[in-house]
């Protein structure tokens, strides 16, 4: 399931979050790259263990924990911490799939789903859509800033040449607590219906709503 999820900065806090990043110092990107992928990506990162990136990369979690929409469709257990990338004119990322396993001192992270999150607007740049594929086709995207798309991290996906300006995101992975992405879709689809319908004080609320919540105990990682 390819999800949008809008606003889930504003626009003063992705300024604040661009005035930090931006005075940075930038590396090559394929500090994060396999050998596959290093070969296929033209960008540039800020290193992991900036103090003020990783200052701005919890921030962005804390927010993101906080949204009801974030984690309706992720179900998130552990996070990869965030980074930020920067593609220039003609800096590109060619089609790759996430690796499946990414360590951070607290230990290992599955990668059920990556996250990009806009901070720069689409008038900006030119090029430097993200193309995700999947059984339905390629699915172009490109959000206003601070505005983030979520997707299943076995993707085929790539970002697309930048012609004008630069595009400026964060990128993170995280763990599902429900490892099946088929699984995730009809929770989500689930708990959006249980939403509508406690809305219009139905009955059948409190049933369904402990059928969620039962699912969630049977396909559930601890």
């Amino acid at each position: 399931m390819l999800l949008a999820i809008d606003n889930v900065l504003s626009k003063e806090e992705v300024a604040q979050c661009r005035a930090i990043i931006d005075g940075l110092e930038w590396i090559d990107g394929n500090q994060t790259s396999g050998p596959l992928a290093a070969s296929q990506k033209r960008n540039q990162q800020l290193p992991r263990d900036d103090a003020s990136a990783n200052e701005v990369g919890q921030a962005i979690v804390d927010r993101l924990l906080s949204d009801a929409r974030f984690i309706s469709a992720a179900l998130p257990l552990k996070f990869y911490p965030p980074l930020f990338n920067r593609y220039q004119a003609g800096q590109t990322f060619g089609n790759h799939i996430d690796n499946a396993i990414r360590h951070t001192p607290d230990g290992m992270v599955r990668t059920d789903l990556s996250a990009t999150l806009f901070l720069t607007e689409p008038d900006q740049y030119d090029g430097g859509e993200l193309v995700v594929e999947d059984t339905y086709g390629s699915h172009s995207v490109k959000l206003a800033a601070g505005s983030l798309v979520l997707y299943p991290s076995t993707s085929l996906h790539r970002v697309e040449p930048v012609t004008r300006g630069a595009r400026t995101s964060a990128f993170m992975w995280l763990q599902s607590m429900v490892r099946d992405e088929g699984q995730r879709r009809l929770l989500y689809q689930l708990d959006n219906s249980i939403q509508r319908l406690a809305g219009e004080q139905h009955g059948e609320v409190t049933e369904l709503t402990g059928i969620y919540h039962n699912l969630i105990r049977r396909w559930a990682d601890s």
